[in-house]
C-alpha cells in the first residue's frame, strides 16, 4: 500500500486519520510539533497507540521553521492538517502564531510538495464563509471570513491557486465544517458541554445558543478526506458537512438527554468572530468523490460522550 504523510498527526482529526490509513494497510509519516494551545498531554494520548503500531513513524517537527524533506521523501501523498485553530483566540497580538503555524507552515509544505511532485490534501475551514450570503453555501460563494483566523485559512486557499498556477501544485482543500466526536479539541463547545455534564461544572455559553452549525462527525470528515486525496481533481475545493443543522441550544438538549444530567450554564456575550449560522453545500463531493455522510447528530454525541466519560483528564494524564 502507500505511505502517506500526516501533519497535525496528534491532534483530533489528524489521530483520526492516520489510525483509519493504518488500519487499511498503508504506512503514516505523522508530524507535529506540539503547539501549546492545548496541553501536550491531551495530543500525546491521541498519538500514543499511534506510536506502537507498525507502519507508523512520528517526526517532532516545526513545519514553520524546521525542514520536513526527510520525512516527506518518498510519500505517495500528504494529509496537511497542522494548523492554529480557534476563532476567538486569533485576534490582537494572539495573531502572530496564526500567521506563522497556519500561513506560511502552509507555504513550505505547498513549496515542498511542488517540488517533489506530491499530492497535498489540506484542512481549510468554513470559517472563510463567515455569515454567507446563501445557505445551505455552495463553495463558489464569495467568501466572508469574519476572523482573522478564517482569513489564514482563506489565505491558504489562494496561496493553493498560486502554486497550482505557477508551480503545478496538486492540491486539494476542505472545508470543514463543525467537526466533532471523540478526541475533539477541549475549547470546542461539544467537549465543554459534555465535559461539563459529567464532571458538574458549569458550561459558559457565549451568545443565545440560537446559533447554528453544519456539525460533521470525525469518521465522516476523515473518509471524505481520504477519498479526496484518490479521486479529486487538481485544485478542487469541497465542503465538508454532515448534513445536520443544529443549534447549540439544541446541543445541549441533546446531551442533557443522552446523559440524564441537567447542564448548569454561565450566559456571556456572543464572542466576536463567531458565525451566527454554517450549513454546507456538499453537492460537489458526494458527486466527485461519492461521498456522503453517515453518523447521525444523536450517534455522533453519544459516542463523544462515552469518550468524555471514560477520558482521562490532564491532572491524570500529568500523574
Amino acid at each position: 500500500m502507500a505511505t502517506y504523510v500526516v501533519t497535525g498527526c496528534a491532534g483530533f482529526i489528524g489521530s483520526h486519520l492516520s489510525e483509519q490509513l493504518l488500519d487499511r494497510g498503508d504506512s503514516v509519516v505523522g508530524i507535529d510539533s506540539f503547539t501549546p494551545y492545548y496541553d501536550r498531554c491531551l495530543k500525546e494520548h491521541n498519538v500514543g497507540p499511534l506510536r506502537t503500531r507498525s507502519g507508523f513513524e512520528m517526526f517532532e517537527l516545526d513545519l514553520a521553521s524546521d525542514s520536513a524533506d526527510a520525512a516527506i521523501s518518498g510519500a505517495s501523498g500528504i494529509f496537511h492538517l497542522a494548523a492554529q485553530p480557534g476563532v476567538r483566540a486569533s485576534w490582537g497580538h494572539e495573531f502572530d502564531p496564526y500567521v506563522r503555524d497556519n500561513v506560511l507552515a502552509t507555504q513550505r509544505i505547498f513549496e515542498l510538495a511542488s517540488r517533489e511532485q506530491i499530492r497535498v490534501v489540506w484542512a481549510s475551514s468554513s470559517s472563510i464563509s463567515g455569515n454567507a450570503a446563501a445557505y445551505p453555501t455552495p463553495e463558489e460563494t464569495a467568501p466572508r471570513p469574519l476572523s482573522p483566523y478564517g482569513v489564514t485559512k482563506l489565505t491558504c486557499e489562494q496561496l493553493g491557486l498560486a502554486y497550482r498556477d505557477a508551480l503545478q501544485l496538486d492540491a486539494v482543500a476542505m472545508r470543514y465544517f463543525t467537526v466533532y466526536g471523540p478526541r475533539q479539541r477541549p475549547d470546542m463547545a461539544f467537549t465543554r458541554i459534555a465535559k461539563a455534564l459529567v464532571t458538574g461544572s458549569t458550561f459558559t455559553l457565549f451568545g443565545t445558543g440560537d446559533q447554528s452549525r453544519d456539525v460533521t462527525y470525525v469518521h465522516d470528515a476523515v473518509q471524505a478526506t481520504m477519498l479526496a486525496m484518490e479521486h479529486a481533481p487538481t485544485g478542487a475545493v469541497y465542503n465538508i458537512g454532515g448534513g445536520t443543522e443544529v443549534s447549540l441550544n439544541r446541543v445541549i438538549e441533546l446531551l442533557q438527554s443522552a446523559s440524564g444530567m441537567r447542564l448548569a450554564i454561565k450566559a456571556a456575550p456572543m464572542a466576536k468572530g463567531d458565525a451566527q449560522r454554517t450549513s454546507a453545500d456538499t453537492t460537489r463531493a458526494r458527486r466527485d468523490l461519492g461521498w456522503q455522510p453517515t453518523v447521525g447528530i444523536d450517534e455522533g454525541l453519544q459516542a463523544q460522550l462515552d469518550w468524555i466519560g471514560g477520558a482521562p483528564s490532564v491532572e491524570e494524564l500529568v500523574g
